[in-house]
């Protein structure tokens, strides 16, 4: 695996990519899932896996973004399966998670990046938008872990990494968003304690401010107010919270890397 490397264009990650792309093969042989993988930290966490030589079922339900990032991460070498799938939907992660297993035969690492948010007061936020939150980024987490689970058991080992957030830990008046990843945060650190004895880690990534398109999914009215409280701060790129993760999933077996939290230098 020494010596590839893995580009992606503007369009699935943001341009300076290439700067994680100093692989060394530490997970040759591993294979991972990466939900959220169409664009921002999901895609470049898939980039980061598959430059490391891991084999990467990359999982979205953008069918074209997917198919672009898996082109791009196979001409620089990587072996990739992108597989066009709903987080919320039970059923389609049962499904996905078996093609990944049919395909390679093993699950080591399962990245947990799809996620959405309305940064916005309580009062501020629909009912409908309450549901997209807690399907999404509560309940579509647990559904990846319940279908990866018992492969990770058979196999006495495997790495679970939560994308939740530094909102979900340092609250702040956005009640639904904040709920939903103060509940990730939580139960990751309750998995955690479970799943430990099984040869299995959990680690949770909780990142600030993130240069994504995160923000450009949320209504006007919020959008704005989220930009005009980050003003012109220097955001993360999703390439750090992939250089964090890789950092975790690296470590030797007996090393459980539990909390990761990232803040731009200006918003900590």
């Amino acid at each position: 695996m020494a010596g590839r490397r893995t580009s992606l264009s503007r369009l699935v990650t943001p341009p300076n990519i290439e700067e994680m792309n100093m692989q060394t093969g530490k997970l040759s042989g591993r294979v991972a899932l990466v939900t959220g993988a169409s664009s921002g930290i999901g895609a470049a966490t898939a980039a980061a896996l598959a430059a490391e030589g891991a084999r990467v079922g990359l999982v979205a339900r953008r069918r074209e973004r997917l198919e672009a990032l898996a082109k791009q991460l196979r001409d620089g070498g990587g072996e990739v399966l992108p597989i066009q799938a709903d987080v919320t939907d039970e059923a389609q992660v049962d499904r996905t998670v078996e093609t990944v297993l049919s395909e390679y035969g093993r699950l080591d690492i399962l990245v947990a990046a799809a996620g959405v948010g309305v940064a916005a007061p309580f009062q501020n936020t629909t009912p409908a938008e309450y549901r997209q939150m807690i399907e999404l980024n509560f309940l579509g987490l647990l559904y990846g872990i319940h279908a990866a689970l018992p492969i990770m058991k058979r196999q006495a080992g495997g790495h679970i990494v939560i994308v939740s957030s530094g909102t979900g830990r340092y609250i702040h008046p956005s009640t639904v968003y904040s709920g939903t990843k103060h509940a990730a945060s939580a139960m990751a650190e309750s998995l955690r304690r479970e799943v430990g004895k099984d040869g299995i880690r959990v680690t949770s990534i909780e990142p600030g401010a993130v240069k994504t398109e995160f923000v450009s999914h949320m209504r006007p009215d919020v959008r704005q107010a989220v930009e005009d409280r980050l003003g012109d701060m220097e955001q993360l790129e999703s390439e750090d919270i992939a250089t964090a993760i890789l950092y975790a999933v690296t470590q030797p077996r007996r090393v459980n890397v539990n909390i990761l939290t990232l803040y731009p230098t200006q918003q900590a």
